[in-house]
């Protein structure tokens, strides 16, 4: 594994990020690619990379994790920002980077992302044909998800409280950071929370794969974005490359259940695999053997037949 540093023209920071070879890589080929996008709250270190980039780099792929802009390893001030067109621009920045890389084919590069980064790959595909394959894992349209439940169902109101809190920071108060998960799983249950997937999000986050870049927090008066975006529009026309969906069939409060069946039915893509992994929830499919094992048995061979399976040897630059 190599991180490296991206910065592409007209960025003010740099995008930190993961790189992972397949086994006994050669650099005078060029291979398949696939983009493995994190989480929100997220880093490069946890499942987007620590789970499915492992895999896929062994089955043959050159995988990068980017760190989202203002979050891990990445650059970008005031930090804990969540915007959802950046994280989609941060991604295109990552696809001009690796067709800089001479062992990249750069007509064969495929993109992944897990939770909020399901939703946010699936609108890169939308609008960067470069993209030739995504992948979305227990996927999340945020926009959707910060209209209802992350608002209280109250947008309009949440919009008016974003506006009053910039304007009190601009005139020098506090950042209003806000934490999305309790402190522990008995503190959470305590305080009255029953849904699993906000109980099992705090049992990822603060037990099972710990880790300094992940935040589970956003800067609150700079998320306005995010509530009048959505992950899903124009997927009708334009959302036309191979499409696979994994979600599990325990429905929780995030709604990858409901958004993985509605960007399914609404996408124009004409090759759409449904990968519904019974008895199993959002979280299982982070980092759990079984759940992860059945999505990257499907997820896979689906890369390698959008992608093709083997590095090809590169023709030499001719000399001058």
């Amino acid at each position: 594994m190599e991180t490296v540093s991206i910065r592409n023209p007209g960025m003010y920071w740099d995008i930190a990020a993961n790189l992972h070879f397949p086994p006994d890589f050669d650099a005078t080929k060029r291979y398949p690619a696939v983009v493995s996008n994190h989480p929100i709250g997220s880093c490069k270190e946890q499942t987007a990379g620590n789970v499915y980039g492992v895999r896929l780099a062994k089955a043959g792929f050159v995988v990068i994790v980017p760190d989202a802009s203002f979050q891990g390893g990445s650059g970008g001030e005031p930090r804990w920002i969540e915007d959802p067109e950046q994280r989609v621009k941060d991604y295109r920045d990552v696809i001009d980077y690796l067709q800089t890389l001479p062992y990249v084919d750069a007509d064969r590069i495929g993109i992944l992302g897990i939770c909020g980064g399901g939703g946010y790959s699936i609108k890169a595909a939308v609008v960067d044909k470069r993209i030739k394959a995504v992948v979305s894992i227990t996927g999340v349209n945020f926009g959707r998800l910060f209209r209802e439940g992350f608002s209280n169902f109250d947008p309009v109101g949440t919009l008016e409280a974003m506006a009053a809190q910039r304007t009190t920071e601009n005139a020098g108060t506090e950042d209003r950071v806000d934490i999305f998960l309790p402190a522990s799983v008995e503190l959470g249950k305590a305080a009255g929370i029953t849904d699993i997937d906000v109980l099992e999000a705090t049992d990822y986050y603060r037990n099972r794969s710990p880790a300094e870049g992940s935040g589970t927090r956003i800067l609150f008066s700079r998320a306005a974005p995010a509530i009048a975006w959505d992950a899903f529009s124009f997927a009708e026309t334009l959302l036309t490359q191979p499409m696979m969906l994994v979600f599990g069939d325990k429905p929780g409060g995030f709604g990858a259940y409901r958004d993985g069946m509605e960007i399914y039915g609404r996408a124009a893509s004409k090759t759409k695999e449904l990968v519904v992994v019974e008895g199993w929830s959002h979280y299982d499919l982070y980092d759990n053997p079984v759940p992860t094992g059945i999505a990257l048995d499907r997820l896979i061979p689906f890369f390698k037949d959008r992608l093709g399976e083997a590095a090809i040897t590169r023709v030499a630059e001719p000399a001058e």
